[in-house]
């Protein structure tokens, strides 16, 4: 990477992180108090009356679910509002007619919604240490699993913001995708408690394995094979970076 280049990365990620952190009340905080509420009313009323889950009290089960999704909706919501902000300014026709590869914009953009995610993840973890006991059962996977999860919905949110022609647009997924995945993707149950029906329905929900693979790396349990976990998020990570490349070097959604 030339030193233009590294130079125009580091500037959209500089930017995009800036650029949350500078509204951190509407950014990070709102997370935190959102994942207390969980806690109290799902961890200490009901789970009470829920018991254990595979050796493991109902607080702490619910624990890597939380913090995952947390990092879901903040990589996803950093991207798509971002992005779809450059193009509701036409400044990004100003960073498409420079002499930066598309890559590194794409990259730039999926970087800062990651950097947003990674931030409200330890903020919501910090949380979760005034209500559990946390001990990280393998720190090499929960690293990766946030990562890669991260990267993945950052990805999703680009692509979203790249279609997206009103503000209104960038909200339809979220509200009525990515919400719905979330909660039936094992957050707070294992898929093993549903009927078979549910259980073989639930394998097709992307989000099932990240949860899983995170839960195992806290944990050290898992509905779901470690290696077919990274599998599936390793797939999805390469078909939306392709097909977000793609929209970029074809301008969809960009060019009039």
């Amino acid at each position: 990477m030339s030193g233009t280049n590294m130079t125009a990365f580091k500037t959209i990620v500089i930017k995009e992180i800036r650029r949350y952190l500078r509204i951190w009340l509407q950014t990070v905080l709102p997370p935190m108090v959102t994942t207390a509420l969980y806690f109290i009313i799902f961890g200490r009323l009901i789970g009470r009356q829920i018991g254990d889950i595979e050796g493991h009290s109902y607080m702490d089960y619910i624990v890597p679910g939380l913090i995952l999704m947390a990092v879901i909706t903040n990589s996803y919501a950093n991207v798509v509002s971002s992005f779809y902000g450059a193009k509701f300014s036409h400044y990004v026709e100003e960073m498409l007619i420079a002499p930066i590869p598309n890559t590194l914009i794409l990259l730039g953009f999926v970087a800062g919604g990651v950097a947003r995610g990674l931030t409200v993840g330890a903020a919501v973890t910090v949380v979760a240490a005034f209500f559990t006991h946390l001990q990280i059962h393998n720190p090499a996977v929960v690293l990766a699993v946030v990562v890669l999860t991260s990267t993945l919905f950052a990805l999703g949110g680009f692509i979203n913001a790249v279609y997206a022609k009103s503000f209104d647009d960038i909200s339809i997924v979220p509200t009525f995708i990515l919400t719905p995945l979330t909660y039936l993707g094992g957050i707070f149950y294992s898929i093993d408690m549903l009927p078979h029906v549910w259980h073989q329905i639930s394998l097709f929900n992307p989000i099932l394995y990240m949860i899983n693979a995170f839960r195992y790396g806290i944990l050290g349990v898992s509905d779901i094979p470690l290696t077919t976990a990274f599998g599936v998020i390793l797939l999805f990570i390469g078909l939306l970076f392709g097909f977000a490349l793609f929209l970029l070097h074809r301008g969809v959604g960009l060019k009039n």
